[in-house]
């Protein structure tokens, strides 16, 4: 079938597109330079500017590279200032020592699942930690009733020199002095016991909060049951 004269001219335009575009890229590689590339941005007047190398009007401003056949090919912003090139890389700073904190956060996360799977081996850790500062406890505890007692006794023996203790024993007025102070020290540790039992118990309600929704997470699909 013979193609009608439209037909014909249609296909003699594309073929000269072609080789146009095949004889511009066979140039610039025979040539040893890179594929043609065209900038293109319009300026802060509103006039559309085309070049075949960055553009300086458009520094301010995003540019579009064509490749030869009129398709974006990429882009590139506009070129910053010292100070916004310092504030940008300041904001990139930032953002990644944001994201590397939530990476962490879910590092800990997992890591503390693994630990405790369930609320039932949580509370036997803080049990268990409580029980040994309880026990350490107990023991000064007792040590304290022994100073008391020993501060009793030695307390009625100065009874007798109440009237001028300077009259007293030496040994005696050192025995005194040793209990005092060793009853000082002897509280002191049970007062840090206390406070460590709170702050055993602050740090495992802290564990609690976090967990709590990991553990939700992890009963929602044993929960669901199988999907119909």
């Amino acid at each position: 079938m013979t193609p009608s004269p439209a037909r014909a001219w249609f296909c003699r335009a594309a073929a000269g597109v072609v080789l146009a575009t095949s004889g511009v890229t066979a140039w610039a590689q025979s040539a040893g330079g890179p594929t043609p590339q065209i900038y293109t941005c319009t300026d802060a007047g509103g006039r559309k500017l085309t070049s075949d190398r960055p553009i300086v009007e458009c520094n301010d401003r995003e540019q579009t590279i064509l490749n030869p056949s009129g398709t974006v090919k990429a882009k590139i912003g506009p070129v910053l200032t010292p100070l916004e090139q310092s504030q940008s890389e300041a904001r990139i700073r930032a953002e990644q020592k944001e994201r590397a904190k939530k990476d962490e956060e879910k590092r800990m996360e997992r890591a503390l699942l693994v630990r405790y799977p369930s609320r039932a081996a949580h509370q036997k850790d803080r049990e268990d930690t409580l029980d040994q500062i309880l026990l350490v406890r107990q023991v000064g505890a007792a040590r304290l009733k022994d100073l008391l007692a020993e501060r009793s006794k030695l307390t009625e023996e100065m009874a007798f020199y109440a009237k001028d203790p300077s009259k007293a024993p030496a040994k005696l007025q050192r025995q005194i002095a040793g209990v005092t102070q060793t009853l000082a020290e002897q509280q002191r540790f049970l007062a840090e016991k206390d406070t460590e039992v709170q702050r055993v118990n602050a740090h495992f309600d802290e564990e609690q909060k976090r967990l709590e929704p990991l553990w939700q997470a992890n009963q929602a699909p044993a929960t669901a049951g199988p999907a119909r």
